[in-house]
Formats: structure tokens, C-alpha cells, sequence
């Protein structure tokens, strides 16, 4: 690693010594994060909190960082798709990993627990509305990884490159990528939830095959993600920010996992009565279990 200082231009700073786009210091942000899309889905995650310590709010990121018990948790929103996550995850990695007053990396590096608790649409019939998925491996349809350079396992090469000839989208689209989730996390969360992996998608009409005025140039991606199977590996479901999480994650040395409250499937056309009641049960599910960590 670098201990070059970094530019003024490359890591922005507000007039109270923050990083820009969190707005958030480092004694601000707690080494256990889950993230959110949605803004408003921060406050209902921490009103499960004993108590608030601090609130920063500046565009789509709001932070409300608390306790339960004794356990420190910090709730981020990232608002949508891979771009936000870009920003989300760098920041979150600058806060911990940076010397920002002097703006020199630290020579030994920390690694937070980073969990998205986001909403997701299900392609397999027998993965219902209204349930939950935890993502063991994610595949992203959006180029942000291409920009970094990062190594793949040969595991997850052999799953990337079978995804690849069985889609073919490559032919048109940008190259996908795959990471798996962390391990130690994703043993946590077992009981309750449906495994599998998950695609991420550039966008939520065209890129996951909605149609409203126009057409699409791969009409058949849903059929295809559905039909995709690796040993015991198969996709479960798709949205907008899980894939660029495990891969820029992983990449800084983050341990993060993903896990998703189903609210439509593809398959069935069905959609959730009451989204967010089921987005509560997961989230004090979520909770529960962190907050019993040591």
C-alpha cells in the first residue's frame, strides 16, 4: 500500500474534517455497518437501537450510529445501484484505513463487517415472496470492478466462466464478475434463509427485463439467470447492489454478506402484500444475531 500522500482532488474532505460524501468522521462510524438502500429504512433500523449516539445526513447517506447492549452498530443508507456502492464502500474504507489529517494509509489495515439488508426480486419459483435470501456468492452485470484490480479464486473463476457460456452475455454487455460473500458471516446466517447466489443488475427496468416503451436487446435474461445452475450453485435472485459490496469489499479486506427481503418473483409474478413488514422481521432478525456476537 501507498504512504504517498493523497491529493486533496482524490479524497475530499468538508470543512469539519469529514469524509464528503457520508459526512461522517471516523469516531463517528462503528466497525459493524449495515446498509441500506432506501434513506428512510435507516431509522427503521435504529430505532431497534438501546440508544443513538450520532446522526450525519448529507444527500442519499444518512448514518445513525448506537448501541444494543454493548455491541456498536452503524446503519448507512447508499440510495441505488453499483456507482453508490462505489462511494459507500471507499469512504467507509478511507474512515478506518486512512490517516485522513494526514492523509496517509495507515500501514496495518482493520477490516469492517459490512451487511446490506436491502429488498430483492426472486427468479426461482420455490424461493416465495416474503422470504429471505442470504447471498453466498454475487455476479455483477455492471462494469464498476472492471476499474479496480483485483484476483479472483479459481473457484470463483470456474462459476464466472460457466455463468458466462451458459448467459453469453458477454457478446453484447460488459464482462461479468463474481465474488463470494464472507464466509464467517454467511455461517451466521443459516437458519431461516434461502442460499444462493445473486445478480447485480446496472439498472432496474431494461437490465432486469422490464418492458414499458422499450425494447430490450436481451429478452430472454430472465430465463436464462433462472436456468443457470454450477454444482449445487444456483441464482436465487437480482438487484442493484450486492455484487460491487462482496468485490470492492473483499478487495480492501472487508468481511461483508448480503441478505435480501424477497418482494416480488419474476417467475410467479408475484409481489408482496406488506413489504415492509417482512423488510422489520428482517432487519430484528438481522440484528438479533449481531448483536449476539462477541
Amino acid at each position: 500500500m501507498t504512504m504517498n500522500r493523497i491529493g486533496d482532488s482524490e479524497l475530499i474532505l468538508n470543512e469539519r474534517g469529514a469524509i464528503y460524501h457520508l459526512d461522517a468522521r471516523p469516531e463517528e462510524m462503528a466497525d459493524t455497518i449495515i446498509t441500506v438502500g432506501d434513506p428512510g429504512r435507516v431509522g427503521n433500523v435504529s430505532k431497534h437501537f438501546d440508544s443513538v449516539e450520532c446522526i450525519m445526513q448529507h444527500r442519499e447517506f444518512i448514518t445513525h450510529t448506537g448501541y444494543i447492549g454493548k455491541k456498536r452498530i452503524s446503519v448507512v443508507s447508499t440510495g441505488i445501484g453499483p456507482d453508490n456502492i462505489d462511494i459507500v464502500i471507499n469512504e467507509l474504507d478511507a474512515l478506518v484505513n486512512i490517516d485522513l489529517e494526514n492523509r496517509i494509509a495507515f500501514e496495518k489495515t482493520k477490516s469492517l463487517k459490512i451487511i446490506r439488508v436491502g429488498t430483492s426480486g426472486s427468479l426461482q419459483e420455490d424461493v416465495p415472496v416474503d422470504s429471505l435470501v442470504v447471498s453466498t456468492h454475487s455476479i455483477g452485470l455492471d462494469n464498476l470492478m472492471h476499474f479496480y484490480l483485483v484476483e479472483n479464486t479459481d473457484a470463483e473463476n470456474d462459476i464466472l466462466h460457466a455463468f458466462v457460456n451458459h448467459t453469453q452475455l458477454q457478446d453484447h454487455l460488459s464482462y461479468p464478475y463474481l465474488n463470494q460473500a464472507n464466509m464467517n458471516l454467511l455461517n451466521r446466517f443459516f437458519e431461516g434463509f434461502h442460499h444462493g447466489i445473486t445478480v447485480t443488475c446496472p439498472g432496474f427496468y431494461g437490465p432486469q427485463g422490464r418492458v414499458l416503451r422499450l425494447g430490450l436487446s436481451q429478452p430472454g435474461l430472465i430465463d436464462r439467470l433462472t436456468s443457470f445452475a454450477y454444482g449445487n450453485f444456483r441464482i436465487t435472485n437480482f438487484e442493484m447492489e450486492t455484487a460491487a459490496i462482496y468485490g470492492l469489499g473483499r478487495a480492501l479486506g472487508h468481511h461483508c454478506l448480503s441478505i435480501s427481503s424477497i418482494v416480488a418473483n419474476r417467475i410467479s409474478k408475484k409481489f408482496s402484500g406488506d413489504p415492509a413488514k417482512n423488510m422489520d422481521k428482517l432487519i430484528v432478525k438481522t440484528l438479533t444475531i449481531i448483536a449476539g456476537e462477541n
